[in-house]
């Protein structure tokens, strides 16, 4: 069983057991939290249930592992014979969870 869903402006696809990392949540590490905008479910075989939004009764389920910052990534701005640069780095924070559970109605 897996499905689509959405989280943070994002879509990922979970099966039960996998780590995925998100946009930062506002959980502690061991909470459980629910996601109920489920795109499209599917299970092994090759029944597939798509959304109109979304699938209606579906969720997942999962444990949040912990919260990181992910590598640095540099931003340069240049303006050639202006004498004009800039240097900024980044790293943006996620969430790691566990799923536990892909559920349909």
């Amino acid at each position: 069983m897996y499905a689509v869903f959405q989280t943070g402006g994002k879509q990922f696809r979970a099966e039960p057991g996998t780590r995925i990392r998100i946009p930062s949540l506002s959980a502690e590490p061991g909470d459980v939290v629910t996601f109920d905008q489920v795109l499209l479910a599917g299970d092994d075989a090759d029944k597939v249930i798509v959304g109109s939004p979304t699938v209606e009764g579906a969720s997942v389920t999962a444990e949040v592992i912990r919260h990181g910052r992910a590598k640095k990534l540099i931003v340069f701005k240049r303006k050639r014979r202006k004498n004009y640069r800039r240097k900024q780095g980044h790293r943006q924070g996620f969430t790691e969870i566990r799923v536990d559970e892909v559920a349909l109605a």
